[in-house]
Formats: C-alpha cells, structure tokens, sequence
C-alpha cells in the first residue's frame, strides 16, 4: 500500500511495504521514526542524527536552510530505500529529512533501518545517508551570520558552496531573465 501527503506544512511523504520516507519543516522526532522500523523480526535497529554543528571550516555558523524539489526528492529517497532494503534484506528503512531553517544542536536528517541481524543494519544505514547526500534534490544554505552571510551547497560533504551575496541574489529573483 502507497500513500502519499500533500499539505504545505508537511510537504510530503511516501510509505510502502516497509519503507518510510518524508519532507518536513517540523522538528524531526527519533522516537516516531524508531517506531516506522520496529518489528518483532528485526534483531537489529540503527539510527542514523544528522544535527546542525555550530561550526564549517573554522566559521560559526548560526543555522541551516533546507530547500528541495519535493516531489523529486520523495522519488529518489523511496528508490535509495527500496533499492537498499531489497540489497541487504531489511526489514525496514525510513529516511526523513527536515526543510527550512534547523538551528544548530537540531536534526536535519534522521535515517532509520532495521534487518534481522545487525551487520545488514550497519551498512545499509551509512549506504542510505551516502545515497541521500549524494543523489537527493536537497540544499543547504548555511548561515555564518554577521557580514559573512550565507553560502549555499548541494547537500554533499566537503562540496564546494557559493557565497550568497543580497544584492546580486534580489536583483536575479527581480530579473529571473538575466
């Protein structure tokens, strides 16, 4: 059974035959998504926090911006998770990722798997996370505060970023055509 919610708050999720995955700018809930891989088959459960740091590259930062294409982002979160629970015979995998602003000390990316033994679990959870960096239509704007400002980056460890500066930034989103 598929379903799928489509509400601006909760921009969307996907649930099928023991895959979870869903966009949110609310706070990210680990006991709810423990709860998605729970089962009494499973042996073995891993989660996977990623939480804002208050630091880049020597920079404190103060926040995290999410953006995605949601209704592609869900696509390739479910096909990373299908493809995963079919290669390691897992019971389950959610993988729930935060959008808008996530302070620092706060979860963007919460990514749970089940199996019945736990090296299955071990590896299809950082498999899952790499995949998701990798491939997922997410972005980050990362906030440095002060006259810093932003720079915004795929959602790639160590992927370079590009500065945000106001000016040129107001003046595309006034002139898309330029």
């Amino acid at each position: 059974m598929e379903s799928q919610q489509n509400d601006p708050k909760e921009p969307s999720m996907v649930t099928q035959d023991g895959v979870y995955v869903e966009l949110t700018h609310m706070p990210l809930d680990i006991l709810s998504i423990m709860s998605t891989v729970r089962s009494p088959s499973a042996g073995a459960m891993v989660l996977f926090a990623g939480t804002t740091r208050d630091n880049f590259g020597g920079k404190p930062v103060q926040e995290l911006r999410y953006s995605s294409y949601a209704p592609l982002a869900l696509r390739t979160m479910a096909s990373i998770a299908h493809a995963l629970k079919e290669e390691h015979a897992l019971t389950a995998i959610s993988m729930v990722h935060r959008l808008g602003v996530v302070p620092t000390g706060e979860e963007s990316i919460l990514i749970a798997v089940s199996s019945p033994h736990r090296q299955a679990a071990w590896k299809a959870g950082e498999q899952a996370l790499e995949q998701c960096k990798e491939k997922v239509e997410v972005w980050k704007l990362e906030e440095f505060g002060g006259e810093e400002g932003g720079v915004w980056r795929a959602n790639r460890d160590g992927a370079a970023g590009v500065r945000v500066d106001e000016t040129a930034e107001r003046k595309r989103v006034q002139n898309p055509s330029r």
